[in-house]
């Protein structure tokens, strides 16, 4: 990969990586409700789910989830069901008393596996970031060229870059919000915001199609 098209393949993450959306919404909340820190593990799901995309869109799966419709909105449906399950989930959670470092929302403080999880699934039931991919990948990978080390370099740019942008942009956003944990109606607030965004973005890959 030559630097004038691995500085294009940067750019273009940046803009990717900025672009609200589910998994942004999923890095805010982990923020407000596990600590800026903590939300760290909720990313590194987040980008498992990345680089499972792109070994999907490698190895051709995405061409045939990209052409077959039902396999489409099997994944689609199952996507948009589990950010209802997640909105739902963070707008009846109980508040609950700040523990002195992490504000917990609806129970004991969330262990990193149970984070790494919900992210790794929050971005890998999305099969418009399959088809995205499908699309974005052929930009920037030659034929003539060695794939593996190609694919390497493009998996470790989506990866720093997002992690960058998640963390310091998105988590860190949300750390002035974090005043209206204190109180018990400023978490339900806070809960019913992110838990009514959840919803909204499953809406949208459900219509958006």
């Amino acid at each position: 990969m030559t630097p004038a098209v691995w500085f294009s393949l940067l750019t273009a993450c940046v803009v990717i990586s900025f672009t609200p959306g589910a998994g942004a919404i999923n890095t805010m909340s982990n923020s407000l409700i596990q600590g800026w820190r903590r939300a760290i593990w909720g990313i590194v799901g987040q980008q498992l789910a990345l680089i499972v995309h792109v070994v999907i869109v490698a190895a051709g799966v995405g061409l045939l989830v990209s052409r077959s419709e039902l396999l489409f909105n099997v994944i689609r449906y199952a996507g948009a069901a589990y950010l209802v399950f997640l909105g739902i989930r963070l707008i009846v959670a109980k508040p609950s008393a700040d523990d002195g470092d992490t504000v917990v929302s609806g129970g004991a403080r969330e262990g990193r596996w149970s984070m790494v999880r919900r992210g790794f699934w929050v971005n890998l039931l999305n099969p418009k970031a399959i088809v995205f991919f499908l699309a974005f990948i052929p930009q920037f990978i030659r034929l003539d060229e060695p794939q593996l080390p190609q694919y390497l370099t493009l998996i470790a740019t989506v990866i720093v870059v997002d992690v960058l942008v998640m963390w310091f942009f998105f988590a860190a956003a949300a750390r002035p919000f974090r005043a209206l944990t204190r109180s018990p109606r400023g978490q339900r607030t806070l809960n019913a915001v992110f838990g009514a965004l959840f919803i909204a973005v499953a809406a949208l890959l459900l219509l958006l199609h």
